[in-house]
């Protein structure tokens, strides 16, 4: 386990600290009565910020017709339904209409541009964010390179470029605002860094492979999960933990993480890791197979090979704990399994055509339902938009019936965290132009 941080900084110190009151209300989703304690959920989850105006929507065709939502106006095609903008929570705070009144507004009005490069997808539901601290970025950004090159030696010099490409340091000072210092922001960064590490190296871009993926993911695991056997199998064990680049990085990323986490965070997040590792075994099944799966099959698969383990540890992040008895709460499981599928669907829309014009056939919520329900390209992109939609209005729903449950400030301070997380995960992907473009559907 290492001494210290990178560059001699050392991680936060073991068992966090109680949280800071915050405040009492939450807000709620459209399409059901906004009691006085939920009314104002979105105000403190989410501060008015500039959001761009959506472009005008084309002429429907008949191929883009669909049924219309219980929400919708009668008639009209799914991207006009799309176009015309978000009308859930979170519009209201983008108003200067009083934030006393139950009627949220049917679209957000015209708004400057948004404040860094990068195009959202037309039609989505999501809260933008301010700037990300930059000093904290630049420091971030500095910390987790020299982690990556000097402690766990992750990639090769060629693969730089594609290392600083990701931007991990605006990713992860967009999703946790209420970190209080930047080695708590590092141990977010590097449990990043080490997933994609695993995702890039044992299942996609850099030598990944479905054959044989199981046995990989597993003595990867016990980076994570440590192996308990006899003395002479142990040392074996303890060397294996640096033999390739993901292991590497998973042991140093976790060793860090429990120093800094109560036992109970921990134990957590490996079970998060453990729900996404069976994620990727089942992803690995249907490409050996050449088996497209069902749309509702694919969103189940996505339900675990997904964002979850990041939101999760918000409260580690943030320097406090949600007890476990909260987290374990079927209520909260429902907010934080909702936050995971729709932050993981922002993904399938942004990566579309990076994903289309990669080797093979990669699965993703588009292509799945252009397959699957006889969609055009372009008609099932727009569907995956109304289905990202659907997730991120019902998690926020979900997160306002708990806070109204269960008003304890720990608990309100994790759903603010996750929120915060879900708006900071579609920032960077909107921001990040090295990575990502959008298709021609508009």
């Amino acid at each position: 386990m290492p001494d210290s941080g990178p560059l001699g900084t050392s991680p936060p110190e073991r068992r966090p600290t109680s949280p800071t009151a915050l405040p009492d209300t939450l807000a709620s989703a459209p399409d059901r009565q906004i009691t006085p304690t939920a009314r104002h959920f979105l105000a403190a989850l989410h501060p008015p910020v500039p959001i761009s105006g959506l472009p005008t929507p084309p002429a429907p065709t008949a191929a883009s017709a669909v049924p219309a939502t219980a929400d919708a106006a009668a008639g009209g095609s799914a991207l006009q339904r799309i176009l015309r903008g978000p009308t859930g929570p979170g519009t209201s705070s983008l108003s200067s209409a009083s934030r006393d009144t139950a009627t949220l507004p049917d679209a957000v009005p015209p708004a400057p541009a948004e404040p860094a490069a990068g195009q959202a997808v037309p039609g989505l539901y999501y809260h933008p964010v301010p700037e990300p601290d930059p000093v904290r970025v630049e420091e971030v950004s500095r910390r987790i390179k020299a982690w990556a090159e000097d402690e766990v030696q992750l990639y090769p010099e060629e693969w730089e470029g594609q290392f600083d490409g990701f931007s991990v340091g605006r990713y992860m000072v967009a999703c946790h605002p209420d970190a209080p210092t930047v080695d708590h922001l590092m141990l977010a960064t590097r449990l990043m860094v080490a997933e994609n590490a695993v995702d890039d190296c044992y299942c996609e871009d850099h030598g990944g492979s479905p054959v044989g993926l199981g046995g990989r993911l597993l003595l990867a695991h016990t980076a994570l999960d440590h192996f308990h056997t006899t003395a002479e199998y142990t040392p074996a064990w303890q060397e294996s933990l640096t033999s390739d680049a993901p292991r590497r990085a998973y042991r140093s990323a976790m060793d860090y993480f429990v120093r800094a986490a109560t036992d109970s965070q921990a134990d957590r997040y490996r079970h998060d890791m453990a729900r996404l590792h069976m994620g990727y075994l089942a992803e690995a099944a249907w490409a050996q197979t050449e088996h497209v799966p069902e749309v509702w099959e694919y969103l189940a698969m996505r339900q675990f090979n997904n964002f979850r383990p990041c939101p999760t540890i918000t409260d580690t992040v943030g320097g406090y704990e949600l007890p476990a008895d909260l987290h374990a709460r079927p209520d909260m499981q429902r907010v934080i399994a909702l936050a995971g599928n729709a932050t993981t669907i922002v993904n399938d829309l942004y990566s579309y055509t990076k994903e289309l014009n990669s080797p093979g056939r990669h699965l993703n919520l588009p292509v799945v339902i252009a397959e699957r329900e006889q969609l055009c390209e372009r008609d099932a992109y727009l569907k995956a938009v109304e289905v990202h939609n659907e997730l991120q209005l019902a998690f926020e729903a979900a997160a306002a019936d708990l806070a109204e449950a269960c008003p304890l400030p720990p608990v309100l301070r994790f759903l603010k965290g996750v929120a915060a997380w879900v708006d900071g995960n579609h920032d960077w992907h909107r921001t990040n132009t090295y990575r990502y473009s959008l298709p021609d559907f508009w």
